[in-house]
């Protein structure tokens, strides 16, 4: 089993899977043996010939070059655009941890760096039936993993990113940093969104990424300490 880290995101739609692939292709770049992995996807678009397509695995896959098999990077994949707990009872395909569990160790078998996507944010439902309650955050600790957040470095960020670092804490979640996406240098908001978060969390920003950046602005070296 290689590294692995788990990034999540103070919400929906804040470009958590953009993010996702530029650290992964960061990785790939440097030379170093990177893979990608989450365990729900909702949201997929149907091919036609009755699959389903996962978007946020197949646009990291492509933004990284990675060479896995599509099928091999997602577990749960469902078509409706809704909270995988709720996807999966309106499916009746529930999701199973001793699967992800599997299939995570799999993964982190065959690369030496692998980083692992979320769905939603941290209180996403993964699962919630008569059977069993399982939230985003109960996998994590399974699987042992710290994490990183993606955060919209617009108005709100401070209230959303500060809840979401304190919300790790609490569960005991290690948090190794903060990545701002949405940038606009020289914003004087964004900016001191940057230091105020920085400031109330005691957490760094590792990175400000801009609309349609191609590459992630990190040190290689650095991006490979969150890793454990």
């Amino acid at each position: 089993m290689g590294k692995a880290l788990f990034v999540t995101g103070t919400g929906t739609d804040v470009g958590k899977t953009y993010v996702t692939g530029l650290i992964v292709k960061k990785l790939q770049d440097a030379g170093l043996d990177a893979g990608y992995y989450k365990a729900a996807l909702s949201g997929a678009e149907p091919d036609g010939r009755g699959h389903l397509i996962p978007g946020d695995a197949a646009w990291v896959k492509q933004a990284a070059g990675l060479p896995d098999p599509l099928e091999d990077l997602v577990t749960y994949v469902y078509q409706e655009a809704v909270s995988p707990h709720l996807a999966a009872r309106h499916t009746g395909v529930p999701v199973e941890l001793e699967r992800i569990r599997t299939d995570f160790a799999r993964a982190g078998a065959g690369h030496e760096y692998l980083t692992m996507e979320g769905s939603g944010g941290i209180l996403c439902p993964l699962r919630w039936d008569a059977r069993q309650h399982l939230l985003l955050e109960d996998m994590i600790r399974e699987l042992g993993l710290g994490c990183v957040i993606v955060a919209d470095a617009g108005l709100g960020t401070i209230n959303s990113t500060v809840l979401t670092v304190e919300y790790l804490r609490h569960r005991d979640i290690p948090v190794r940093g903060i990545f701002f996406n949405h940038w606009r240098p020289g914003d004087p908001m964004q900016e001191d969104n940057r230091a105020m978060v920085e400031q109330l969390t005691k957490v760094p920003v590792l990175a400000c990424i801009r609309k349609n950046n191609a590459e992630l602005n990190i040190k290689i070296e650095k991006l490979k300490e969150l890793y454990q």
